[in-house]
């Protein structure tokens, strides 16, 4: 049996090793694949230290010398395609397409960030005295944070680093603990592409690592994704030295279906919504609200779609629809989430247990109905392969109980019909919204959400911008 690595971070244009590891498994076998670093606090503090050093040469560096190192980086991943795909596939269970897909989206949202170097742009305002002249600069913030989530922990690392980078901030990305794996090496890979000393750490490592970086005063922005009590944390730390903070948390998105939609069309798109990375995806739909005259045979259809799911262990099994659940901690979640709502008078049509797969954290693909409002599979963001469906008697009852939520990310409606297309757009109260598609969002778009869903948002100019800061310059001359 060969030996398995074990890591090391990346502080401060070095490889450092720690004292303390922590095992890193294969959820769909329990395998253990490698060895991750434990960062400690004086880790933390080099990294922060080195970026904070660095951060007045990075910013005055020309700003396509700086996409130049994004555009290194974009190239090193495809260069080294196959085996991230293959470390996302054992590392987080995903299906070898999924993860291929997650590689290459990477490696173009890295070009694409690049393209900011010469568009990050000011502007000159009229002044009300003669001999004055009005600009307003775009600047880079600092020091940069971003703590990753592990359902798509290659992509993050980019859509944290890439816009911090091309603005002229310095950066030290955190992993999370149960996918560190494509991270570090990752870091590898950068170290390679030759970024300054200090401009990027990546410190792989417990939770408490990040809370300490987010009450650093030495920090000017934290950009976390992840759930709500875990961003609510890092607000709290982060307002002691009012850090500016970007937070993607939960998501609860509803999917209405009316009479006149395509019916194929949206079982199709909710199913692979639902089931696309074991449901483990914040902004895919999470509860359905169908009209009365379409209801039974829209439930027929998605019924028989979603117990058609295949599911195992993807780095074996070829062509499946899905793999593992993270770990074992959201198997039994989302198992006690169905059987609370079943006890509360919930219909399971199929599936709605723990599934029989070896050593691996699988779910059975489900689909729930007589749900009600009140139900936690409706309330609570479930993060599995689980459906609850809702019949309503109108479009009207569809929007009000859609944005009856505490969460705000992304939404989607189904409909033939322009006019409903424009209420929706005008009525669903929702960052997103999704019209006749899949739920998943453009590089070039603004993925953000409302209320516990967030703070700021990702992706396009506005998520550049969220790395910047303004100076207005008042000129008499």
């Amino acid at each position: 049996m060969a030996e398995l690595t074990t890591y090391r971070n990346y502080v401060a244009g070095e490889f450092r090793a720690t004292d303390q590891t922590i095992p890193v498994e294969n959820p769909a076998t329990g395998e253990v694949l490698a060895y991750a670093p434990r960062a400690t606090p004086a880790d933390v503090d080099d990294a922060l230290q080195a970026a904070f050093d660095a951060k007045k040469s990075w910013a005055l560096t020309p700003a396509p010398e700086r996409a130049s190192y994004l555009t290194k980086l974009a190239q090193a991943i495809r260069a080294h395609e196959a085996m991230f795909t293959d470390i996302l596939v054992k590392e987080q269970s995903k299906t070898p397409e999924l993860a291929n897909v997650e590689v290459l989206f990477t490696a173009d949202y890295l070009d694409y960030m690049a393209g900011f170097a010469l568009r990050i742009e000011g502007s000159v305002m009229n002044s009300a005295r003669p001999k004055e002249s009005i600009f307003v600069l775009r600047k880079p913030l600092g020091v940069a944070v971003g703590i990753l989530p592990w359902n798509f922990p290659f992509f993050l690392i980019a859509r944290k680093l890439a816009p911090a980078l091309v603005t002229g901030n310095t950066c030290v990305i955190k992993p999370a603990s149960v996918t560190p794996i494509n991270a570090l090496e990752f870091a590898k890979v950068a170290a390679e592409v030759g970024l300054p000393r200090g401009v990027f750490s990546m410190l792989a490592g417990s939770g408490a690592i990040g809370e300490q970086m987010s009450a650093d005063p030495r920090v000017d922005i934290v950009s976390f994704t992840g759930s709500v009590p875990v961003g609510s944390a890092i607000m709290a730390a982060a307002s002691k030295n009012v850090t500016k903070v970007n937070l993607e948390l939960g998501g609860k998105a509803p999917a209405i279906v009316l009479d006149d939609a395509d019916l194929d069309l949206a079982v199709a798109s909710i199913k692979a919504s639902r089931v696309i990375n074991t449901g483990q995806v914040c902004n895919c739909a999470e509860r359905v609200y169908v009209t009365r005259g379409v209801a039974d045979e829209f439930i027929s259809k998605m019924t028989e779609a979603i117990a058609s799911t295949t599911y195992g262990d993807p780095s074996v099994d070829k062509g499946l629809d899905m793999g593992a659940l993270i770990d074992a901690n959201a198997a039994s979640r989302i198992g006690a989430m169905v059987d609370a709502s079943v006890a509360q008078g919930a219909t399971v049509l199929t599936g709605g247990k723990v599934a029989d797969r070896g050593q691996g954290h699988h779910f059975q693909p489900t689909v729930l109905t007589d749900v009600t409002q009140d139900m936690p599979v409706i309330r609570d963001e479930i993060f599995g392969p689980v459906l609850p469906i809702m019949v309503v008697d109108d479009f009207d009852e569809a929007i009000q109980k859609a944005n009856d939520s505490e969460y705000g990310l992304t939404s989607s409606l189904y409909t033939a019909s322009l006019a409903n297309a424009m209420k929706g757009m005008r009525e669903i109260d929702f960052g997103e919204t999704y019209i006749n598609r899949e739920n998943f969002e453009a590089m070039q778009g603004f993925h953000a959400g409302t209320r516990k869903s967030g703070v700021g948002g990702a992706d396009g100019p506005l998520g550049v911008e969220e790395f910047t800061r303004t100076q207005m310059i008042y000129v008499e001359a």
